[in-house]
């Protein structure tokens, strides 16, 4: 099973990135998908969540009205549009891939991160 995220950089506040996380190994419409952010010291926060199907997302209030995430099934990717980007949310960006049956997570898979940073 791989996740790769790309993407992340060095940004200046105000400008936008945009991540990416291809996925193989798995059966990618059985997973909700997820990016998950960290900065050293701080516990993760997650950043944005979208369904396996019905096109349900998640925000953390954070980000509202700045970040958008969407996926692609065929491909078999996620995204996560960053727009208005502020120093705040520097951080290493985790893509997150989970199976859910019955309110039991029965798989849980992790991408290797990518550095986003903001300079004020």
């Amino acid at each position: 099973v791989q996740l790769q995220a790309s993407g992340g950089g060095l940004v200046q506040a105000g400008g936008s990135l945009r991540l990416s996380c291809a996925v193989s190994g798995i059966t990618f419409d059985d997973y909700a998908m997820s990016w998950i952010r960290q900065v050293p010291g701080k516990e993760r926060e997650v950043v944005s969540c979208t369904s396996k199907s019905d096109g349900s997302t998640y925000y953390a209030d954070s980000v509202k009205g700045r970040f958008s995430i969407s996926r692609d099934n065929a491909k078999r990717a996620v995204y996560l549009q960053m727009n208005n980007l502020k120093p705040e949310d520097t951080a290493v960006y985790y893509c997150n891939a989970v199976r859910v049956i019955v309110s039991t997570t029965v798989s849980e898979y992790w991408g290797q991160g990518t550095q986003v940073t903001v300079s004020s």
